[in-house]
C-alpha cells in the first residue's frame, strides 16, 4: 500500500524538493507513539559499536512494535532521531540510507534529528522516536 492511499504529504509548491524526508504529513486515524528505541536486540544487548549496525537494529526495533499495532513502515509518519555525533552520521550518510531503505523501505516521513551529549544507555550512538498512524477502515 502506498503513502497515497492514506497519507498526505505536505510540501509548499515554492520549496525546494525534500530528499529522503518529507516537511510534514497529513493522517488521520489511530495514532501509534513508539518510544525512542536504540540498537540493542529484543534482549536489550548491543551486538555492535558501529553506528549503522545501530541504526539499523533501531529501525527494526520500531517495525516489530508497529507490528503489533498490526502496522508497518508505511503507517509511520514521524521519526525523530537522537545520534551522539553529528559527523559521523553525515560521514556514514549513505550507509545510513541503505539500512533506512532495508528496513523501512522507500517511505520517507516528516523527520528530525538531533545530535545530544548522551543516550541513558551509554553504549547507544542512536535512539529513533517514531509516530505512525493507522488509517480507519
Amino acid at each position: 500500500m502506498s503513502d497515497a492511499n492514506f497519507h498526505q504529504l505536505l510540501h509548499p509548491s515554492h520549496w525546494k524538493a525534500a530528499v529522503g524526508y518529507a516537511n510534514g504529513v497529513l493522517a488521520s486515524g489511530q495514532t501509534v507513539f513508539v518510544g525512542g528505541q536504540i540498537g540493542w536486540n529484543a534482549d536489550q544487548v548491543f551486538e555492535s559499536d558501529d553506528f549503522v549496525v545501530q541504526v539499523n537494529q533501531a529501525l527494526q526495533n520500531i517495525v516489530a512494535i508497529l507490528k503489533e499495532a498490526n502496522a508497518g513502515p508505511e503507517h509511520i509518519v514521524r521519526l525523530t532521531w537522537y545520534v551522539t555525533d553529528k559527523q559521523e552520521y553525515l560521514a556514514r550518510l549513505k550507509e545510513v540510507g541503505a539500512a533506512y531503505r532495508e528496513v523501512l523501505g522507500k517511505h520517507f516521513p516528516a523527520m528530525t534529528m538531533v545530535q545530544v551529549a548522551g543516550l541513558v544507555e551509554d553504549q547507544a550512538k542512536v535512539e529513533i522516536e517514531a509516530t505512525a498512524v493507522i488509517p480507519a477502515v
